[in-house]
């Protein structure tokens, strides 16, 4: 997949013809990326939707705070986040798609949410809908296979980064000022660790990973992915912060 990711970047990015007129150039983005990021998690979840939707169901009835809850959707979630809701893109409809839409995304644990609330998501929904676009751009993505097993993580974040350069040439921007080639990125995690891949390669490895300015999560994917190489049973704990929160999604899309 890794030879086709610009392929799949670019398939993605028509959907930039489907605004053309409607919206801006430096607008393309924020409606794609969010998309993008929204289609990769309900395709990571896909496996387990069953099951979050009937521990909500159950929990539900018990009255418990939404941190409680979390607790244990993410238990029958086996990610890091969750969706509740028993739709998805492709189930979405057309007559009632802008409210089933928002409320798909609202269905997603708190940490998620927030990044569609940074991208401004629902005000794009809603001009979307005004321009009777909504309906075409939701079956575009429901349309396109994003599933780990058809694109990994590093394979992933290749796509993102693609579609992140492109949203900056339409925008006038440089794209190096969000991300770091996973060539380089490849390269320097390797001169990072190096000296301890002996040591890495023991039973009960924990390491922690923190990267002050992680941009699009580059160093800590390919920090993560080095030391499971060496040993797939290494507890991996990643942390990170960004100034440009629209940058964050793709820590998520690696989950």
């Amino acid at each position: 997949m890794t030879k086709n990711f610009s392929q799949t970047a670019a398939f993605i990015w028509s959907v930039a013809d489907l605004l053309r007129g409607d919206f801006k150039q430096s607008q393309y983005g924020r409606i794609i990326l969010p998309f993008t990021l929204l289609r990769r998690l309900e395709c990571v979840l896909a496996d387990t939707k069953a099951a979050m939707v009937a521990e909500s169901e159950r929990i539900a009835e018990k009255g418990l705070p939404e941190e409680a809850q979390e607790k244990f959707i993410i238990r029958a979630s086996k990610h890091a986040f969750y969706n509740t809701s028993p739709m998805d893109l492709s189930k979405m409809g057309q007559s009632d798609i802008k409210d089933n839409l928002n409320t798909y995304v609202q269905s997603f644990s708190k940490d998620a949410r927030e990044i569609f609330e940074h991208f401004k998501f629902e005000e794009f929904v809603g001009q979307l809908a005004d321009a009777n676009l909504l309906y075409k751009v939701v079956q575009k993505f429901a349309n396109t296979d994003l599933s780990p097993e058809a694109i990994s993580n590093h394979e992933m974040g290749f796509v993102f980064e693609e579609l992140i350069r492109r949203f900056a040439e339409s925008s006038n921007e440089t794209a190096g000022e969000h991300f770091t080639p996973r060539d380089i990125v490849r390269l320097t995690t390797s001169l990072v660790f190096m000296e301890d891949d002996d040591a890495l390669t023991k039973d009960g490895i924990i390491r922690t990973i923190y990267d002050p300015t992680a941009g699009t999560g580059g160093f800590l994917s390919s920090g993560m992915e080095y030391v499971l190489e060496l040993n797939p049973d290494a507890v991996m704990r990643t942390y990170g912060q960004e100034l440009n929160l629209s940058l964050m999604p793709s820590v998520k899309l690696i989950c």
